[in-house]
């Protein structure tokens, strides 16, 4: 019996080996060595203290910066140990209701957009879209006494297009947008 198990038995430990060991330590050194700063994560660093990642969004509460989707992580916002979406669908009530508690939170004249009142799939989205940004400039030029064009001109310029020309849609990141507001002077 024994010899029948033996062939199964090293086979198993040559593929653990292989697929356990040795690949995930090969692309963990590729990673490393030509993509360092996305295999760590993209964390974003200022004054040489790491304050969070192009990945992973961050709460703003502060009418001097501006705003990101809401989070669907649960009491903590942006938790990634917690990513995941809130499973409401369109139809939702529940949805329904929190998606007017929180334009109405927001205040502002005319329509809300959609991701400034919608949590993203995973919860951690980084990312707002232009009209969302724009819908913020107001309030973020007037609690910083900056004027509203300075404002617009940051939101250009960090406004990313589509990928390639055509995947995805323009996005402006939150957390790289507000380091540039606090670079400002008023």
């Amino acid at each position: 019996m024994f010899a029948d198990l033996r062939p199964a038995i090293a086979t198993l430990g040559l593929l653990t080996l292989l697929t356990g060991v040795a690949y995930p330590l090969a692309i963990t050194g590729i990673g490393q060595t030509a993509f360092p700063r996305q295999a760590n994560g993209s964390m974003i660093e200022k004054d040489g203290k790491v304050i969070g990642s192009a990945f992973v969004g961050q709460s703003f509460q502060s009418d001097r910066y501006f705003h990101g989707r809401p989070s669907a992580t649960g009491p903590d916002p942006y938790n990634a140990a917690a990513s995941s979406g809130s499973n409401l669908g369109p139809s939702s009530k529940v949805l329904v209701e929190q998606v007017k508690e929180r334009a109405a939170a927001l205040g502002g004249s005319g329509p809300v957009p959609a991701d400034l009142v919608t949590a993203s799939g995973s919860g951690l989205d980084p990312d707002i879209s232009p009209a969302a940004a724009a819908w913020q400039v107001e309030r973020v030029a007037a609690a910083r006494g900056l004027t509203k064009e300075q404002v617009e001109q940051l939101v250009a310029q960090h406004t990313q297009g589509r990928d390639f020309g055509m995947l995805g849609q323009p996005r402006v990141n939150v957390l790289a947008l507000n380091l540039a507001l606090d670079a400002l002077k008023p």
